[in-house]
């Protein structure tokens, strides 16, 4: 059974005749008996493909993760259910990055909160693109996740849509969750984070989520400006404190330039009609002026 909603569909023909596949013929004077039992294979779309490669690639990035969660102070259990609860890369590190720093709760909880309101804009797509239902619709909005969203858009069938977000969505899911185990284990047992030069690796790493998306202008003026304003703030204001204003600035920015980009509804303007040049069949130009009376016509 073909369910265009779930992750993994089945392609292929069944080919049964007769009651349990049993064959009869008749060749020759002889009867031959055969059994065919019904063929089913397994078969993955594009879109399918594409979101367990993504799934796989992201879910290794969980080990990194699951470590740096240990080193900033949270137990293997904590960092688990950071993992299973929050689920989204970039407020999770966002979040350790600000308790390794040493910020409060509150700090860390703001600065995820505030990196995870695209969260938000990804919903609206994904329910437009979904349109899901009863249980469906709560396990859409805990996957809506960057990768999901990424793989279904690169799409326009509207079935391969719905296989890429579940498929991206689960896989990533499974596998950032256990691999966050793995990398916590991994992390508890290393000891001091300073022994190893650990003690700024969750900051790189979000550095590294964050390196990617900077290919145009504006995104990178965003980030100078908030870099900016963590240097100038730090010194001064508690931890935790520098991530949330830099986070300010840069909505204050993001806002700025879209208010003053060009409009799409907007009429473009209307170029200006040049003056042709009179061509050489054309007559003179007539003057505007009456004419003056002549000595006969007076």
């Amino acid at each position: 059974m073909n369910d265009p909603d779930w992750p993994l569909s089945v392609a292929g023909e069944e080919r049964a005749s007769g009651d349990e596949g049993v064959v009869l013929g008749v060749r020759e004077g002889r009867t031959n008996v055969s059994k065919e039992r019904p063929q089913r294979s397994w078969h993955l779309s594009t879109a399918q493909k594409r979101g367990l490669s993504v799934g796989l690639a992201t879910g290794l990035y969980g080990i990194s993760f699951g470590a740096l969660a240990v080193v900033a102070g949270l137990s293997v259990w904590q960092a688990s259910a950071l993992s299973l609860l929050m689920f989204t890369g970039g407020s999770q590190f966002a979040f350790i990055g600000v308790l390794g720093g040493g910020g409060s709760l509150g700090a860390a909880t703001a600065a995820a909160s505030l990196v995870g309101v695209r969260n938000a804009v990804y919903g609206v797509t994904a329910n437009a693109m979904l349109r899901p239902r009863g249980w469906r619709k709560l396990v859409a909005a805990q996957v809506t996740i960057d990768e999901a969203i990424a793989v279904a858009s690169a799409t326009e069938n509207p079935a391969e849509e719905r296989r890429g977000f579940w498929t991206a969505g689960i896989a990533v899911f499974v596998l950032w969750n256990l691999f966050t185990v793995l990398g916590a284990v991994a992390g508890n047992a290393l000891g001091d984070p300073k022994a190893w030069g650990l003690d700024g690796a969750a900051v790189a790493a979000f550095l590294g989520l964050l390196w990617p998306r900077l290919k145009a202008r504006d995104p990178i003026v965003i980030a100078v400006a908030a870099a900016l304003t963590t240097v100038l703030v730090a010194p001064f204001v508690p931890p935790g404190i520098p991530i949330i204003l830099a986070a300010v600035v840069a909505v204050i920015l993001t806002v700025a330039q879209r208010s003053v980009a060009p409009r799409g509804d907007e009429d473009p303007p209307q170029p200006v009609p040049e003056r042709r040049a009179p061509r050489g069949d054309e007559g003179p130009p007539q003057p505007t002026h009456p004419a003056q009376p002549q000595d006969g016509d007076r």
